[in-house]
């Protein structure tokens, strides 16, 4: 079994290795070997996940050792790789949607003639996203986590053609850089405060740490998940990254990569549990981001854009529940889980109708398009009804569950957070069946050059795959705790929940919510304008400009730093170059004084040499007397 956890990670990025090193002689199947390998690595997964459930609860936590990486004073660290209950549960949602997005591509990216080259940035992504969560120690999850951070920039910019692309490539470079200035820091803290970096030597001592010192940490870790997992303030770069093709929408955006901050909470729990400030910035930051990315998503006419800030409102949920500590570990993952079926699916689905409209991304050019594109309606509705929480689809379970263990909370904090979650799931609703109904319902609003017609079966299939999970994952998962239990080991029991409300009036709060929401989202779209009225409201405006995230950043952050470097220019340019331009210029004056003593004249240097000369005499004569 340790041969196999350690080949997990080896076998996409061998296959990256070959499909990116081989040049244009793979180009006629790098496509075949990008998939295939992305399957096996899902084989691989699957038969680590039997093993480890027919194993005794206490023995399911096995880890290998690679090779010993470095060492240097106190550090010593070891290319290691764990698999437990967490890390095996990302294994297979990686390499499971990642297989299916691997297959769509095939279809999706059939004329690019970067193809090859697109699925070796895949597979290089799954390797260093299973490197992330099988690392045993927080050095070799850095390590995951440049490398996901590298493959993301490379697919996001993988129309580097266009300049928005090329933008939005490196936005996220950027922001994320913050981030990952955070998960450094937290690797130095971590080594200062326990001498080791290993999970195994820190996770069991953190409520030793001084408390100044563990908060320190729980924040800097949390900096590191806001930018990964695109949460409040970080959040600015997911939009902009749907510029990459649709499959890099699906399986980084949505499924895998922005969940990565999420495993980190939960892997690194007992940091939060020993740090109260730092796990209730957590729990304010989920709250907040959930409501935000829920009021973006109500404005945007992009399908891509709306997606995405419903996916930054949905791992607000999981930050939330993640915040909650041991009541909210399983939930978050549970709601990962299934999240990463149905919003892979409402990805898939959106570049199925991208693909028959000629790249249409504007919803207000849709309409109609259950009709002609029959397989695309029906598994996007599906994940459409799952992501609203409609019973009993798997966002029925997993968002509910959420909502409770917030409630149950208690205290004045509990219902603000609870309720808030509530007031989240009404306008999720909303922006989803205004999604729904401008892109499949109503009068055809086509250009006249778009003939939709339904995508192929190699898109048409792993979309069915994931609405089938859309339907079963979330009774799957939570029906009877299952994942509650599973997780148990890994992340800690939940304590005894207080509950506010029975879970029956939750429910109806909820579905009340999402009801009012998909009503209102009706009535709005009966009417679509060509385009946005100059009368809208503030918040419709603001809503529209993502709540003003880019405007702040420029304020707070990229106008003052323009400035600081003009500044600094300024000061290089007339202090530290004119003090280094004096030595030349003293050079040149000397230079231009002692140009006039030579004057070409032999009487005129005789002279001076008698000069000289009788000085030198007179001070000698003064000397000796």
């Amino acid at each position: 079994m340790t041969a196999l956890i350690a080949a997990l990670p080896l076998i996409p990025l061998a296959g990256a290795a070959l499909l990116l090193l081989g040049g244009r002689r793979t180009d006629a199947w790098g496509h075949l070997l990008g998939t295939a390998v992305a399957a096996a690595s899902f084989v691989v997964s699957a038969v680590l996940f039997a093993d480890l459930v027919s194993r005794d609860v206490a023995d399911r936590s096995v880890g290998t050792v690679v090779y010993h990486w470095f060492s240097g004073g106190s550090l010593s660290v070891d290319l290691a790789f764990r698999l437990d209950q967490l890390s095996v549960c990302f294994a297979l949602l990686i390499t499971g949607v990642g297989t299916l997005i691997h297959v769509y591509s095939i279809g999706y990216m059939a004329d690019d003639p970067g193809r090859r080259r697109f699925f070796g940035y895949l597979n290089l992504f799954l390797g260093a996203m299973l490197v992330l969560v099988l690392a045993d120690d927080l050095v070799v999850l850095y390590l995951g986590w440049e490398g996901v951070g590298l493959a993301s920039y490379l697919l996001i910019g993988f129309w580097q053609q266009k300049p928005s692309a090329a933008s939005a490539a490196r936005k996220a470079f950027v922001v994320n850089r913050v981030g990952d200035m955070g998960l450094a820091l937290a690797v130095a803290v971590t080594l200062a405060a326990f001498g080791t970096t290993s999970f195994g030597g820190f996770l069991p001592r953190a409520g030793e740490a001084e408390s100044s010192t563990i908060t320190w940490l729980g924040l800097l870790l949390l900096l590191a998940a806001c930018a990964k997992s695109a949460q409040v303030p970080l959040q600015s770069w997911l939009g902009d990254a749907m510029e990459g093709p649709t499959p890099v929408s699906a399986l980084i955006h949505a499924a895998t990569m922005v969940t990565a901050g999420v495993y980190l909470i939960v892997r690194t729990g007992p940091v939060f549990e020993a740090a109260p400030i730092a796990q209730g910035a957590v729990l304010a930051v989920g709250t907040v981001t959930l409501l935000f990315g829920a009021v973006i998503g109500c404005a945007k006419d992009d399908i891509k854009k709306a997606l995405a800030a419903s996916t930054m409102s949905q791992i607000g949920y999981m930050v939330l529940a993640a915040g909650l500590g041991p009541a909210g570990y399983a939930l978050a993952i549970a709601h990962l889980l299934a999240h990463g079926c149905f919003k892979a699916g409402l990805f898939l689905g959106a570049g199925s109708v991208m693909h028959g409209m000629n790249d249409e991304t504007d919803m207000r050019r849709y309409g109609g398009l259950r009709s002609v594109m029959p397989i695309t309606a029906v598994t996007f509705g599906l994940g459409y009804m799952a992501i609203i929480g409609i019973p009993p689809l798997s966002g029925f379970y997993t968002k509910d569950g959420i909502i409770e263990a917030a409630l149950g909370r208690g205290g004045f904090w509990g219902i603000v957070v609870g309720g808030t979650a509530i007031v989240g799931a009404g306008i999720t609703g909303f922006y989803m069946t205004r999604v729904m109904v401008l892109t499949f319902f109503g009068e055809r609003r086509w250009r006249e050059d778009a003939h939709p017609h339904e995508s192929p079966h190699v898109m048409t299939a792993p979309m069915i795959v994931l609405a089938v999970g859309s339907v079963g994952a979330g009774a799957a998962l939570m029906v009877g705790g299952r994942i509650t239990d599973f997780l148990a080991p890994a992340v800690g029991t939940a304590p005894p929940a207080h509950h506010l409300l029975p879970a029956w009036a939750v429910t109806a709060l909820v579905l009340g919510a999402v009801a009012i929401g998909v009503a209102v989202a009706v009535r709005v779209t009966r009417t679509v304008p060509e385009q946005a009225p100059s009368d809208v409201s503030p918040l419709t405006r603001a809503a529209r400009q993502d709540l003003y995230g880019d405007a702040l950043n420029e304020a707070v952050f990229m106008r003052p730093g323009q400035a600081a470097t003009a500044a600094l220019v300024a000061v290089e340019d007339r202090a530290l170059d004119g003090a280094v331009g004096l030595v030349p210029e003293g050079v040149r004056g000397a230079s231009g004084v002692l140009r006039h003593w030579q004057t070409g004249y032999a009487r005129s240097y005789a002279l001076t040499m008698l000069a000289g000369a009788a000085v030198l005499i007179g001070a000698v004569a003064v000397w000796i007397s």
